[in-house]
């Protein structure tokens, strides 16, 4: 299914794959501006992750406004693992502990202005991020859709940064594979929230609204939308494990 345009709703099947804009990403060859061998890392792709039948990455991000769908289209339960909420638990928690690495990582490969002035020019005021209202006396259920659409978003955002991280800094080998390693366990977590949904409350689809694509723009603005996502990512983050954490406790 191919993206909309930008303004359109696009609805999220869980159960038929999860819209990202890192379809089809191969590792860049050049582009613009010189690539800064900020990190020595390996840069080996992430290997295949759970549940990649519900993950293909078919849409582009688009902007739209987010609606709930239920009904009574979920498949079999035997879809989620025995251990789905401690899994989820745990990739939560990974990325909790990492986004700040990832974001520091970040602003150095991208060299300057971005390392002297990343107050300025990575205030996320002026971008789109999926508003995040749950609080830990939420409805479980809310919270758990609400977690849905911010990794989604999470998701197709990531996907935009490493392709264009791929085309500027292709030396950059710790960001791109701190970059990849995130979109692994984000993409594993949306596996399990899927599951969770589905099992527990039947919705199998999500309206999810997604931000502006970096295609097209300079070299310096894809940089900066970049660090801009990461910036606001960092400051959400965490409220996001201190909310849904509890919500994934043993009973």
């Amino acid at each position: 299914m191919g993206g909309t345009a930008a303004g359109g709703t696009q609805r999220e099947g869980l159960l038929r794959g999860q819209g990202a804009a890192s379809r089809g990403h191969t590792r860049g060859r050049g582009g613009q501006g010189v690539p800064v061998p900020c990190g020595s890392g390996t840069g080996t792709r992430p290997g295949v992750v759970p549940f990649v039948a519900l993950l293909l990455l078919q849409r582009r991000p688009v902007a739209g406004r987010a609606l709930l769908v239920t009904g009574s289209g979920c498949p079999s339960h035997g879809l989620c693992r025995s251990n789905v909420q401690e899994q989820t638990r745990r990739q939560v928690a990974v990325l909790n502990a990492t986004a700040q690495e990832l974001f520091s990582l970040y602003l150095k490969c991208q060299g300057e202005p971005f390392s002297s002035e990343s107050d300025k020019l990575c205030n996320p005021a002026g971008i789109f991020f999926p508003a995040f209202r749950v609080n830990r006396t939420s409805e479980r259920k809310e919270v758990m859709v609400a977690m849905y659409k911010l990794f989604a978003f999470l998701n197709a955002s990531l996907g935009n940064i490493t392709r264009d991280q791929e085309e500027l800094n292709p030396m950059a080998k710790e960001l791109l594979e701190r970059l990849h390693n995130t979109t692994k366990t984000t993409r594993g977590l949306i596996s399990n929230l899927t599951c969770l949904l589905c099992k527990n409350y039947n919705i199998f689809q999500v309206d999810v609204r997604y931000g502006d694509s970096s295609k097209g723009k300079s070299a310096f603005k894809k940089k900066q939308q970049g660090c801009q996502v990461l910036r606001k990512y960092v400051q959400v983050i965490g409220q996001a494990a201190r909310v849904l954490l509890p919500h994934l406790s043993p009973s």
